[in-house]
């Protein structure tokens, strides 16, 4: 299938590096996209998208993707990394067809919502491709309409391991002639337990195949995968790993270690904030994510919730009213915080602090993108002190303090403490009646015969206050019944006269 014939006895991998964080070998200075090696077609949707120069990442891998090389690229989010396999792709495929069932290359991405984008990607870059079909396999979505997709011939599917392999196992897919394989976010896969699937359907895939591997960290079974998958892969590597953007404030805050305090905190810090444009708010734990968008929602804020348990439907619709502006504060989980198309978010809180170091990097990353200046918060408790010095240790550097009590305080009612302060607040100016003084309900008035009556039987005057018959009056009318047994209900034909018979004359 191609130039290189790949056997299972191959020789060590060596990588070969195309460029490193302090000492690039091919540099991207005064290149444009047109010195890549990118077809006629792609060169003017890249031009009607307004970008001119590529970045470091696509400068690199571009062209060895188009040699048809394995690539191992190391980038965060936000550098291009999207672009870098999308746009040779596309240069790949204008020649050949795909078929029915079979697609052609396969992207696999952690995320419902990175699958979506990629697909986007897919259709501003190949706008001029008329014959081209993308087909995206991801939950939420029916069967049926993914079916059409496939049968229609996919000569780009991009899907989520869990839903690519439930159509495989349905017999509604073959993947014997898939020719590039893309691994994206790879790290992130790792975290999500991914891994073992990944390893499945990379032996469904021809093992001639050319592998795109992307990840943002490179743990020691990242690595693995790594010799595993790829064949003398070139590695591209453009920025220190887990390095946050330099143009992102970053501070800490504390704030005491019950749930309602913390909201506090986070209400008080975005009140405080200048130049609030949007904002994602992240936590550790979903049913937190939905809990803190109600609480933002009630305080008067323009907040949303996103996070996995969330229909595919409503999870698209949140992120479109988000870029759109039409919301201003997105509480989501760590689904939006590695690879969403998100530039110009101006503020990041973080609710909990991240349990992984690298966490807190992908998601302060989600601000101060392409140049842009951005700030970040982290509401920190007492237990959350370990987290803290992983995270400074991980970035080299220490991390600013807020003030916290100079926040501003909540004036309006509807907070937690408000509603404390304000019970305090009546008992204490006498708005509700002194006990002492009111009528015990045995004190009460009563006519003197229901009185009377109630002291010899109690329980009787309780059955009048309801509404029922006494029990002699009850006992009475069932003596007069003369339907006992069937009472209302006696059938018909027992109530027809019955005539005697009269024996006969002896």
């Amino acid at each position: 299938m191609f130039g290189v014939n790949r056997t299972t006895n191959a020789r060590p991998r060596e990588f070969a590096t195309a460029t490193m964080a302090n000492g690039p070998e091919r540099k991207n200075s005064h290149m444009d996209f047109a010195s890549l090696g990118l077809s006629e077609k792609v060169l003017k949707a890249v031009e009607a998208t307004g970008y001119k120069e590529p970045t470091p990442i696509q400068a690199q891998a571009i062209p060895h993707v188009l040699e048809r090389k394995d690539i191992l690229g190391i980038a965060q989010t936000g550098t291009g990394k999207t672009a870098s396999f999308v746009l040779p792709m596309l240069t790949i495929l204008e020649k050949g067809r795909a078929r029915t069932r079979m697609p052609r290359t396969l992207i696999l991405e952690p995320t419902r919502e990175l699958a979506a984008q990629v697909e986007e990607d897919f259709h501003r870059y190949g706008v001029n491709h008329k014959k081209l079909n993308v087909a995206l396999l991801i939950g939420g979505v029916s069967f049926d309409e993914q079916n059409k997709r496939l049968d229609r011939g996919a000569d780009v599917l991009i899907a989520t391991p869990g839903r690519l392999l439930d159509h495989f196992e349905r017999g509604r897919l073959l993947m014997t002639g898939v020719e590039i394989l893309v691994i994206d976010e790879a790290d992130r896969m790792l975290d999500m337990g991914f891994i073992p699937d990944i390893e499945r359907i990379s032996k469904l895939i021809p093992f001639t195949r050319q592998t795109l591997f992307f990840s943002a960290t490179m743990p020691p079974e990242i690595q693995r995968l790594v010799d595993q998958f790829l064949q003398n892969p070139v590695s591209v590597e453009v920025s220190q790993r887990a390095t946050p953007a330099a143009t992102v404030t970053q501070k800490l805050v504390r704030s005491g270690s019950a749930a309602f305090e913390k909201r506090e905190t986070l209400r008080g810090l975005i009140r405080s904030a200048e130049n609030l444009n949007n904002a994602i708010v992240f936590c550790n734990r979903k049913r937190d994510v939905a809990i803190v968008a109600r609480s933002l929602e009630r305080h008067g804020f323009n907040a949303g919730a996103l996070h996995g348990d969330m229909d595919q439907r409503a999870r698209m619709a949140m992120l479109d009213s988000f870029k759109n502006g039409n919301l201003t504060i997105l509480v989501a989980s760590d689904v939006a915080a590695r690879g969403l198309d998100l530039p110009a978010v101006s503020h990041v809180y973080n609710f909990d602090v991240p349990t992984h170091a690298d966490d807190y990097v992908h998601r302060i990353g989600r601000t101060g993108r392409a140049g842009r200046t951005g700030e970040a918060f982290t509401i920190v408790t007492k237990p959350d002190g370990k987290y803290v010095s992983s995270i400074e240790k991980l970035i080299d550097r220490k991390l600013d303090w807020v003030d916290g009590d100079a926040l501003p305080k909540e004036e309006e009612s509807g907070g937690r403490r408000k509603r404390h302060a304000d019970k305090d607040d009546r008992a204490n100016k006498g708005d509700r009646a002194d006990s002492s003084n009111r009528p015990r309900r045995d004190d009460r008035k009563k006519p003197a015969a229901v009185a009377a009556e109630s002291e010899e039987n109690p329980r009787e005057e309780r059955r009048s206050k309801r509404g029922q018959k006494p029990r002699e009056n009850r006992k009475r009318e069932r003596d007069d019944d003369d339907r006992t047994g069937f009472r209302d209900h006696v059938p018909a034909f027992l109530l027809r006269p019955v005539r005697a018979k009269h024996s006969s004359p002896t």
